[in-house]
């Protein structure tokens, strides 16, 4: 099967990468499919992939809020074009979406026909994303995630690098208690992606770790598995200034993918491998 992955260096994109390995996978760069731009409906019919995983985007935030004509771009016409390129070929798409498509206004997790109401243009762009893709692709899976971390830049690798670096000073990391969310570790759901692809059953699905946590609680977690013994305190996100406002509360619950009896581990179980694994990377 010929695998092509839009985004294929980012972080989840190279969990797809080693997931997919025994299939001929398609990579092109940036330079050589920029989905912004109608010519990437050619380019990916020209690649006549038997199925296309799109977790390419324009991911950073705070960048969206300074320039929302990007984020509309990459974010919400890309995966538009990929979207009638598959639908012309009749080839399956998952398209990677993420918890802040929803207001986080809610006191209960999010499940995947919740009504979305994003509050910033990165979540305003990949609503947008969806929306296109499920238009013009019926066919189409659209594989919401939250909170990635498994790669070479994330939330616990700041995290562990920042109490690497404070261990000197005795100054606490101080980390947001007020922001919650489902951590999602990406060689996981790379795996129920695939899963998914197998399936091939369309609509949305949520593809997070399950249960949910605070950044703090990530941030103690991710110490206590690294055995890391640093000062941490809680504080609230009025404590930063930032161009974006992330969403406060949006744990995502996983109740079509279940059904199809595709399932993710606790998000603690993850954490405790990959801080485990990066522990020993730096006394490697």
């Amino acid at each position: 099967m010929r695998v092509l992955i839009i985004g294929a260096s980012g972080q989840l994109g190279s969990a797809l990468r080693h997931t997919f390995a025994d299939h001929t996978l398609l990579t092109p760069s940036h330079r050589e499919l920029d989905m912004s731009q109608p010519q990437a409906i050619k380019a990916v019919r020209e690649l006549a992939p038997d199925v296309v995983l799109l977790p390419g985007a324009y991911t950073n935030v705070d960048g969206c809020a300074l320039d929302p004509e990007r984020a509309f771009r990459e974010n919400t016409l890309g995966p538009k074009y990929v979207a009638l390129a598959c639908a012309r070929r009749d080839v399956p798409l998952v398209y990677v979406s993420t918890n802040e498509v929803f207001s986080g206004v809610a006191t209960t997790p999010y499940r995947e026909y919740d009504q979305p109401g994003p509050i910033n243009a990165y979540g305003r762009s990949k609503w947008g994303g969806e929306q296109a893709v499920l238009q013009h692709a019926p066919t189409a899976m659209v594989a919401r995630v939250a909170w990635l971390f498994g790669g070479q830049r994330n939330f616990i690798r700041t995290i562990l690098r920042l109490a690497s670096q404070q261990a000197d000073t005795g100054q606490p990391l101080r980390v947001v208690d007020d922001e919650v969310g489902s951590p999602t570790y990406t060689p996981d759901a790379a795996l129920a992606i695939r899963q998914l692809v197998d399936a091939g059953i369309p609509g949305i699905y949520h593809l997070v770790n399950a249960g949910h946590c605070s950044r703090y609680a990530l941030a103690c977690a991710a110490l206590q598995s690294a055995a890391i013994d640093a000062p941490i305190e809680p504080i609230t996100s009025a404590h930063f200034s930032r161009p974006s406002t992330p969403p406060a509360y949006t744990p995502l619950i996983n109740s079509a993918a279940a059904a199809l009896g595709i399932t993710l581990r606790p998000w603690q179980s993850a954490v405790e491998e990959y801080s485990g694994m990066l522990a020993l990377e730096r006394t490697a």
